[in-house]
């Protein structure tokens, strides 16, 4: 008979078998008899011991259990078993669950007589709420030693202190985080999400972007820049970067043109001389990662007023040049270099500066900074772009404070920045917010304020031309002594060379905003008064500063024009030279350098004739297809096919001239169809 069956004669509803029939009591014996199987041992049943009768077996389960669960790697009293080979194999099993750290509890006498007691007193026992044994609990640290919960606090609050920056304490040698290179570049800096995240929270700047995030169907990890859902799908351009060569730690990149990137070029060269941007848009439609001619349009959209525009082309251009990075090339160890005198190269560095000129008017100083290092650190020593009047403006926007005092003092011996008009304003201010910070201890304060004090006079004697332009942006009225003093006056702007001009109206355009503050002007304040004290006291610092004055300064290089040109301040561009301003300047390649290194040159473009005569000329304007000579005989029986050309030229120019006439058509006058018209004219 089937166990259905079976259970239908006794009564019983389904689902209350689940336990076995010897736990609950019945006799297992007909059912084992007819499946020829071994009857239970005496007091146990298939599963364990019997318990007395129970029909439900929900029953079974007591209250407390739930309550009082037995943590991980505990062991029930009930469930162990007393015969000798189950009680060794559970001694083996606690052995080995103590060699993996796991925490047991003694067994006792009673545990181990257990499974001799009675089924209706285990029962009687089980019902009866347990006594729950605290237990502390322990982890083992990295040396194997267990560690209390105490102790784990304290281990966490230190490695806390440890990561935040501001707390990091100095290493053995007293070498803090300043031991990395000054150029270093951080991957995580370079992203402004994350700045933007410090400043709003993730919610604010991700929004709904995860899910979107999710359905891209390519995603290739990129540090300049993350690729959008909108742009067409990146395909090999045929740009690729070389190693050149490798001298002192410092290795030599170079980006190469492929034949076919060549003639994309060619064709993008000839857009830009027709001078309508459609044509750049339509190159692009075919080849949608041409540098050049996103950086061209990106310029266009700029004047156009779509800054989003200008922007993600930007972005796209640094796309396409990352996806070409050689696998040695890193942007973090500033020991990687390109020279811009290679025109392959010059889109990377203008793509980088124009990146970071939206980064920071998208309110993102800090990841600009980091661009402006990356800049720096591709050439160095020649600085193409002329960073570094550029650098000392976001450090101070960044409250880089500490980075801007350190590039001072490393780079002023070899590179004199004190004789750049933005350095010897920039640091000074940079050194009055350190000593502002109240968290510093007070000797490093102290000394930062005394820094601060020498370095602003210094500035203000070597360029007095910069204090009354500065005091007019930032909308501040200085005293009467200061107003009529001739040296801050209007005869220190007058006197001054071009280039010095140049310098100064750049700085006082791009930061007198970081000088409305009114603690910085309360500081300012006295020591413009101790620096007409020592001019009326005809210091010698005076007078040497005038003489440098005059003898630097005639002729600012290359590098500071092109500079000018990409940050667009009006103050500066309204001062460059006229050698400058009377060239055509492109976007995609700012004032070339003169000693530049080409590769591969243009071919010549087919040019018309230059001997045709006033009436061919005419006749072209009218008809780009009508050509008076013909085609032109390379062979040398020129003579002798003279009279057959001139004939043929007379035939096309009679032929041009009929088609003329017949395409001309007069209208005829306006007929007034107004019977009544206005009345006669007397």
């Amino acid at each position: 008979m089937s166990r259905r069956a079976l259970r239908r004669l006794r009564g019983e509803q389904r689902g209350q078998e689940g336990p076995g029939l010897g736990e609950l009591g019945l006799d297992p014996g007909p059912e084992r008899a007819r499946e020829g199987g071994p009857p239970p041992a005496p007091g146990k049943g298939p599963r364990g011991p019997r318990r007395a009768g129970v029909s439900n077996r929900f029953e079974l389960i007591p209250a407390e259990e739930s309550e009082d669960e037995p943590a991980a790697g505990e062991e029930r009293p009930d469930t162990r078993l007393s015969e000798q080979d189950t009680a060794g194999g559970s001694q083996e099993g606690s052995k080995d669950r103590s060699e993996e750290g796991a925490v047991t509890e003694e067994t006792d006498g009673d545990g181990q007589r257990e499974g001799q007691e009675q089924p209706d007193q285990k029962l009687a026992t089980n019902n009866k709420p347990r006594k729950k044994k605290k237990k502390r609990k322990t982890k083992k640290n990295s040396a194997g030693e267990t560690v209390e919960d105490n102790d784990l606090e304290d281990i966490d609050s230190l490695l806390e202190r440890i990561e935040d920056p501001g707390l990091a304490p100095q290493s053995q040698g007293g070498i803090t985080t300043d031991s990395r290179p000054l150029l270093y570049v951080e991957h995580r800096n370079l992203n402004p999400e994350n700045e933007l995240k410090r400043y709003f929270g993730a919610r604010a700047v991700l929004g709904d972007q995860r899910p979107r995030q999710r359905q891209r169907q390519y995603v290739r990890s990129m540090w300049l820049t993350a690729p959008k859902n909108t742009w067409p799908r990146y395909s090999k351009t045929g740009i690729t970067m070389q190693l050149l060569d490798t001298r002192r730690g410092v290795q030599h990149f170079t980006f190469e043109h492929h034949r076919e990137y060549q003639q994309v070029q060619f064709k993008f060269l000839d857009a830009v001389e027709s001078m309508d941007p459609n044509n750049i848009v339509l190159l692009l439609q075919m080849n949608p990662y041409h540098v050049d001619s996103l950086l061209q349009l990106s310029d266009v959209c700029r004047m156009q007023e779509d800054q989003e525009m200008a922007r993600d082309l930007i972005e796209r251009a640094l796309y396409s040049l990352e996806c070409a990075f050689h696998p040695v090339f890193s942007l973090t160890s500033g020991t990687c270099r390109l020279d811009y005198r290679r025109p392959e190269n010059r889109a990377f560095f203008l793509a980088l500066f124009k990146h970071l000129m939206f980064l920071e008017k998208r309110g993102c100083p800090r990841t600009a900074l980091e661009f402006c290092k990356l800049i720096l650190s591709l050439d160095p020593e020649n600085d193409p772009l002329c960073v570094l009047l550029l650098i000392d403006f976001l450090s101070l926007r960044a409250r880089e404070y500490t980075f801007l005092t350190r590039l001072f003092q490393e780079w002023e011996s070899h590179r004199n920045l004190s004789q750049l008009p933005n350095f010897a304003f920039s640091v000074p201010l940079a050194y009055f917010f350190l000593s502002q910070q109240e968290e510093r201890p007070e000797l490093e304060r102290s000394q930062a304020r005394e820094r601060a004090a020498r370095l602003i006079q210094l500035a203000l004697i070597m360029f007095p031309s910069v204090l009354m332009p500065l005091l007019d942006r930032c909308s501040v009225q200085p005293d009467a002594r200061v107003a009529s003093h001739p040296f801050f006056g209007l005869n220190a702007q007058i006197s001054q060379s071009p280039a010095l001009n140049q310098l100064t109206s750049l700085y006082v355009g791009r930061t007198h905003a970081l000088w409305k503050d009114p603690a910085v002007m309360a500081w300012l304040e006295p020591h413009v008064h101790e620096v007409l004290r020592m001019v009326e006291a005809q210091d010698a610092l005076v007078q040497e500063a005038e003489h440098k004055r005059k003898i630097r300064y005639q002729s600012a290089p290359r590098n500071i024009y092109r500079h000018i040109i990409l940050s667009e301040m009006k103050e500066a561009t309204a001062a460059l030279p006229l050698e400058v301003t009377s060239q055509p300047v492109m976007g995609f390649d700012p004032l070339p350098p003169l000693d530049s290194i080409v590769s591969y040159t243009r071919p010549e473009r087919t040019s018309h004739p230059s001997n045709e005569s006033t009436l061919s000329l005419f006749f072209r304007s009218l008809l780009p297809n009508f050509n008076l000579q013909g085609d032109i005989r390379h062979d040398g029986d020129e003579e002798a096919g003279a009279a057959q050309d001139l004939n043929q030229g007379v035939n096309r120019l009679m032929a041009a001239m009929r088609d003329m006439l017949a395409n001309i058509q007069f209208q005829e006058p306006p007929r007034d169809d107004n019977p009544e018209g206005d009345g006669d004219w007397d």
